[in-house]
């Protein structure tokens, strides 16, 4: 198992508690080549909902980017099992892409008549591909954060990009899972 680092915010981490997530975790070693570094963050939370009162947050750190899962349950143990099974599909999904990115980069023999087939669309099982089919251009007035937020409700959106009338710097408002309102900018 790859290293990583496990926290408990308003919950203390017993040796149990770290075994179980040790032992989920373990799924993922088919993907350590990828890994370079991971971080557990368990949480237990005062909230109305019990449905939401443990949180498990990973953090996984692979070569160009992050892969992050972030679950919610009324039991710790069923939280660390939705955040292993999420985390599996994520990088599950990184390493094909991975795959294919190496792949396409590599020469290409020439197919021959069964592949040829399964090329011309014959084939059943496709892989979807997300691509960009939208773009929008827009005039950024410089306001305050909580402008924004005002804004993003107004259209009854999840994010709103901003030009910061302090800073003169481009940031995004967005809605949490909690309700909570997050701002984000890049650093100076």
């Amino acid at each position: 198992m790859h290293i990583y680092k496990l926290s408990g915010r308003n919950v203390e981490v017993t040796d149990a508690m770290r075994d179980y997530v040790e032992e989920k975790l373990s799924r993922l070693d088919r993907f350590n080549d990828q890994i370079t570094d991971a971080r557990v963050t368990l949480t237990v939370r005062d909230v109305r909902d019990a449905a939401r009162r443990n949180r498990v947050e990973v953090q996984l750190n692979v070569p160009h980017g992050i892969i992050r899962a972030e679950e919610h349950h009324a039991d710790m143990y069923a939280a660390i099992d939705r955040a292993s099974d999420v985390l599996e599909r994520q990088l599950r999904k990184f390493k094909t892409r991975y795959l294919k990115h190496r792949h396409d980069a590599a020469p290409q023999p020439e197919p021959g008549p069964a592949e040829a087939d399964v090329e011309a669309g014959l084939d059943d099982v496709s892989e979807f591909q997300p691509e960009i089919v939208r773009q929008k251009r827009f005039e950024m007035r410089p306001m305050s954060p909580e402008d924004a937020v005002a804004q993003m409700e107004a259209l009854g959106h999840d994010f709103y990009v901003f030009m910061n009338m302090k800073t003169g710097i481009c940031g995004v408002v967005y809605r949490r899972k909690d309700g909570h309102y997050g701002l984000i900018e890049p650093s100076a």
